[in-house]
């Protein structure tokens, strides 16, 4: 009789001992899913966080680019604006003389090589009688229909070029992001490859789970993050 009680007892613990290492066998190869799982989240969001810090970086130069371009021709419009309004006021000048010394074919022939886009704004000095007229604007520079389309541009290309450098240091702002979120999910893989060190299953799992909660960070900025 007792010989069959420790038989029994002997076949209970060995009953309970593969139950026991069945479990365990279970429990790691759960725990081995999840840290695949986390680590296959892991390589996509990698690839994809570099991808657009790639483009944003791209994205960057080619801004910064326009802005330099647009700064240049804004640079040569003025300097050509500089140029014509020089030469209608040697111009001017000249009209002035003749109209002064009572030169009426050399005063009509400054009025004739007065510039197209400047002519309303002359004619209307003209009018006010420069010569005679104390009240009368000091140029044709000064009158309401004086306009210089080169100086428009110039203005324009340089807002252009303004607006364009910030839309580039936006772009490096986000490339920038992008390269945090890409060193956080190296720190989550360093993690995951640490937990797999230890054979302490309380260990790994601990390690695990920090590297679960510090991935939820890079997942949410990639998921607010603006994206090209």
């Amino acid at each position: 009789m007792p010989e069959t009680v420790g038989g029994s007892n002997v076949e209970i613990a060995h009953h309970l001992s593969e139950h026991s290492s069945l479990d365990e066998a279970r429990t790691h190869r759960m725990l081995e899913i999840a840290e695949a799982i986390v680590l296959a989240i892991v390589a996509i969001s990698t690839a994809w966080s570099g991808y657009e810090a790639a483009l944003w970086t791209g994205r960057q130069a080619e801004l910064y680019g326009l802005a330099s371009r647009h700064r240049v021709q804004a640079e040569a419009a003025l300097l050509t604006a500089n140029q014509e309004r020089l030469y209608t006021a040697s111009t001017v000048v000249e009209w002035l003389k003749a109209e002064a010394t009572g030169q009426k074919e050399l005063a009509t022939m400054f009025e004739r090589r007065v510039l197209p886009e400047f002519r309303p704004a002359f004619e209307e000095w003209v009018r006010t009688k420069p010569l005679t007229n104390p009240d009368a604007p000091p140029g044709p520079f000064f009158m309401p229909h004086y306009r210089s389309a080169k100086t428009e541009e110039a203005d324009r290309l340089n807002a252009d070029a303004t607006e364009q450098f910030d839309q580039g240091n936006d772009a490096r702002s986000h490339s920038d992001q992008y390269v945090r979120v890409t060193v956080t999910l190296a720190t989550v893989l360093l993690l995951l490859a640490i937990s797999q060190r230890f054979k302490v299953y309380a260990v790994r799992v601990a390690l695990g789970v920090v590297a679960a909660l510090l991935l939820a960070v890079p997942i949410y900025q990639l998921a607010t993050l603006p994206r090209l």
